[in-house]
């Protein structure tokens, strides 16, 4: 009986260094300050318009910087090709202006399957003009639109995070429109 109790108490003893290890190394992975140093440079980019979250990218200059109602700016900041054949557009949001904004609802477009899960910006849209291709957001298997969803009411002088998913154009297409209802469009450039 002495010898169950004993290699009980050694397996527990296993696991709870094997769970405080696998704990340890969980928040050394979660970047330290990244929630912190993504707020502070986030703020930092909108009071100076100097460095941005797309710094890794190599380049400090947005690829567009879109004026929209209510004195809100959507700042497109890459537009990445993955190996899975998606555009992945990545952005902030900020309200320019004096007063709390929304952004329209008019930004999730006229499909109903996207509308009928509220808000987000599921009408967007990347045109090649060259190929004459429209190429919407993506959805997943219910629907969802595959972009940033329930956007909150945004306090003057705060920037939201946001993203969208479309499927790529040929590799040769390195340039599109970017759209997005009650925004103004802009050319950006497909890395990678």
């Amino acid at each position: 009986m002495n010898s169950r109790f004993i290699m009980k108490a050694r397996r527990g003893v296993i696991a709870l260094v094997i769970g405080a290890g696998l704990a340890l190394s969980v928040a050394g992975c979660s970047g330290g300050d990244g929630d912190d140093g993504k707020s502070e440079s986030s703020a930092s980019a909108s009071r100076d318009s100097g460095s941005d979250p797309s710094a890794q990218e190599g380049s400090d200059e947005p690829l567009a910087e879109l004026k929209g109602e209510e004195g809100l700016i959507l700042k497109l900041t890459s537009a990445q090709r993955d190996g899975g054949g998606f555009v992945t557009v990545t952005g902030e949001l900020k309200n320019d202006g004096d007063e709390p904004a929304r952004v329209s609802v008019r930004t999730a477009g006229d499909e109903t399957e996207i509308i009928r899960h509220g808000s987000s910006l599921g009408g967007a849209t990347l045109v090649d003009s060259k190929g004459k291709k429209r190429y919407y957001v993506l959805r997943d298997t219910d629907g969802r639109p595959l972009t940033t969803t329930n956007m909150p009411r945004i306090k003057a002088g705060d920037v939201v995070p946001v993203f969208m998913q479309f499927p790529s154009p040929p590799t040769s297409v390195t340039e599109v429109t970017f759209q997005l209802p009650t925004f103004a469009s802009a050319t950006i450039a497909i890395s990678g």
